[in-house]
């Protein structure tokens, strides 16, 4: 995608091959800066502090790290520390596991001399792999927009695609295009008159700073919203489709996503509107059925709920305190939505019901 013109990735090796550079997302989108990615600890604090977010980002940002670090220790010992490390700076994003898996699964066979190049090759080859899978999602996702905006010109409505989404699955969330946001870029792209209604995502707001940003740098129509509006929107046929991405998906179809996703599927399964979930394969974890019980929910500090962060009048960006002093606040990242109100998956390889039988075509 590109930002003024020139086009990124969110994460990318430098040219001489000895570090990782990332775009720093706690800072957008009032000021764009990147990092530089010089070892494993920075891989793993680029990844618990959020400069990196979004499950799939978050599976290449650590295999990259598992890279950097056999390039100074590459023992049987430094291989598994360092993927313990690793796992356990993020625990609901079921990427992180895949992809840290996936480079101890290359490198456990191999000698400790030729880890360093093979970590390097195959954390590019994660990264050139999310790539695709993301195009792939966006074509796919695209025919659905194109069905809604033919249906809508035959009713004589209103021509414009009404898409709700929630958090930020798009371009900053991935290598490049997005989850949920690659069928709205694919569409855009092909001339269907879209609009995204852009929930603003308490309590990091990653869909007022992220989702909103990005769609402005592609020339997305879009319009952000207080996360309580969705359900009235949806009332008054403002909504089209919603469209989100997800951290995990059980073998049943259940979806972990950004705290708030679940209140938006209620409300759209109220009012009949379709609800997608967009996701790579990899995403999805077949160890698991019932996402309510099973899948670990990460809470996060407080401070994230107490104050904000924002852009003030002499241009300086500071943060400022919500709530009163000593008042105690819970902050779950994440919730799930059972796959009784999830009308499609939205992958790589096709669109595929909710569901464990039909999800069986998408095992490799």
């Amino acid at each position: 995608m590109k930002i003024n013109g020139i086009p990124y990735r969110t994460i990318w090796p430098t040219s001489d091959n000895t570090a990782v550079e990332i775009i720093d997302q706690t800072k957008l989108p009032h000021i764009f800066t990147t990092l530089r990615l010089e070892n494993m600890r920075d891989a793993e604090r680029a990844i618990r502090e959020m400069q990196v977010r979004g499950a799939p980002l978050i599976g290449v940002t650590a295999a990259y790290g598992v890279a950097l670090s056999m390039r100074d220790h590459a023992s049987d010992t430094a291989l598994a520390a360092t993927c313990s490390v690793l796992l356990a700076s993020r625990p609901t994003a079921v990427n992180l596991r895949w992809g840290v898996e996936r480079m101890r699964t290359v490198l456990a066979p191999l000698s400790a001399n030729e880890r360093a190049d093979a970590a390097w090759q195959e954390a590019a080859r994660i990264a050139d792999e999310d790539v695709s899978i993301n195009a792939a999602i966006g074509r796919h996702g695209c025919e659905i927009i194109r069905a809604v905006y033919q249906n809508k010109v035959g009713q004589r409505k209103k021509d414009s695609v009404n898409i709700l989404t929630h958090c930020n699955a798009g371009w900053l969330a991935t290598v490049d295009w997005g989850t949920a946001l690659a069928p709205v870029y694919a569409a855009f792209d092909a001339g269907i008159p879209l609009h995204v209604w852009v929930d603003e995502t308490r309590p990091r707001n990653q869909g007022a700073s992220l989702t909103a940003w990005e769609l402005g740098q592609h020339g997305v129509p879009h319009t952000v919203i207080v996360d309580n509006a969705g359900g009235h929107l949806m009332q008054h046929g403002m909504v089209d489709m919603a469209i989100v991405g997800c951290d995990r998906v059980t073998a049943r179809g259940d979806v972990c996503n950004k705290i708030g996703t679940y209140l938006k599927a209620l409300a759209a399964h109220d009012n009949g509107v379709p609800f997608y979930v967009a996701l790579p394969t990899p995403t999805i974890d077949w160890t698991l059925q019932d996402g309510v019980k099973e899948i670990p929910i990460e809470e996060r500090a407080a401070e994230e709920v107490t104050h904000i962060a924002g852009l003030c009048e002499d241009g300086q960006v500071r943060t400022v305190r919500l709530t009163p002093q000593g008042a105690r606040a819970g902050n779950y990242g994440f919730d799930v939505t059972p796959a009784r109100l999830v009308t499609g998956l939205i992958t790589e390889r096709g669109v595929v019901k909710a569901d464990a039988g039909a999800m069986r075509v998408l095992m490799p």
